[in-house]
């Protein structure tokens, strides 16, 4: 059977993309196209790793699975991939100077769901959302070629943020996959139990719960954008993709807050229309705005 070609493999990549809804997509469109190609390949990839836990196919194994993948990464490296997504992906190394540690890293994160569903404390939080999420934000930065190693920060910071967003937002459904994210001593703190959230039960606890994890969540927004304003001018235009992401999440971070916490009520979300909007305005921004110089 006859390999597919690198154009092939990107254009299936760039529809499962463009097919998935996602709030990145609308952030991919300003990008030049070489960069746009290679991150919905990078999208691509991450989504299919991520259902290999999340939404397995019947009769599968999903630890053999990420096996599999990691295989079909080395094998992008080393110029012999056979899947269409490694495929595309190999294309692009020759482009972009991706580590392969990176995508490692990111499926060790994802294989972690096989074996945790409960998080004593924050710290041992952090390592998950670094690698599910941190890391995709430094596999970005290859992409838009950013100079300054503070860009790291910023990446590393935003993807913490993303990911306690998506946290919040999806505390509920989550649970009743007996999956509880959110540190377990912040549940004691405030008095709030996870039977207590599997029964819809709300109360002034849960409230205060929700109210310390959204600050902390916004916490990271607030270093990244801090972080964002000592870069180089030429990196804070590279970064407009990221800052779009920023907005798009922020948003829905802010709707949980205006809501009152709707832990049982409907997903959070951020319409079609708005996430555009967002992004435009963003991206329009940054080419009216003059960007801020780094302190010296």
């Amino acid at each position: 059977m006859q390999a597919l070609s690198p154009h092939d493999a990107q254009e299936l990549c760039t529809a499962y993309t463009k097919q998935s809804g996602s709030n990145f997509y609308y952030s991919f469109l300003f990008l030049p196209r070489r960069r746009r190609e290679a991150m919905y390949t990078i999208y691509a990839l991450c989504r299919m790793v991520d259902g290999a836990v999340d939404d397995p196919p019947p009769g599968s194994n999903p630890l053999e699975v990420l096996a599999t993948w990691r295989q079909e990464v080395s094998a992008a490296y080393k110029g012999h991939p056979t899947l269409p997504v490694t495929i595309s992906l190999a294309a692009h190394l020759k482009e972009f100077d991706i580590p392969e540690q990176l995508i490692q890293e990111l499926i060790s994160g994802v294989e972690m769901d096989l074996t945790i569903n409960r998080y004593a404390t924050f710290s041992d939080l952090y390592p998950y959302c670094y690698r599910v999420a941190s890391v995709v934000g430094l596999i970005c930065l290859k992409i838009f070629k950013t100079q300054s190693p503070k860009a790291e920060d910023y990446a590393v910071n935003l993807g913490l943020a993303f990911q306690l967003t998506n946290m919040l937002r999806d505390l509920y459904s989550d649970a009743k996959e007996n999956r509880v994210y959110l540190p377990q001593e912040d549940f004691q703190r405030f008095g709030y139990s996870v039977e207590e959230l599997l029964n819809q039960q709300s109360s002034p606890a849960l409230i205060e719960f929700m109210k310390f994890e959204c600050a902390r969540a916004r916490s990271y927004y607030q270093q990244a954008q801090d972080i964002l304003l000592t870069l180089p001018a030429a990196d804070q235009k590279a970064l407009v993709v990221a800052e779009i992401m920023r907005g798009v999440y922020s948003t829905i971070l802010q709707k949980i807050e205006a809501q009152n916490y709707p832990v049982f009520g409907p997903r959070a979300r951020v319409s079609s229309f708005q996430r555009l909007s967002i992004a435009a305005g963003i991206w329009f921004k940054s080419f009216f705005t003059r960007p801020v110089a780094p302190s010296m």
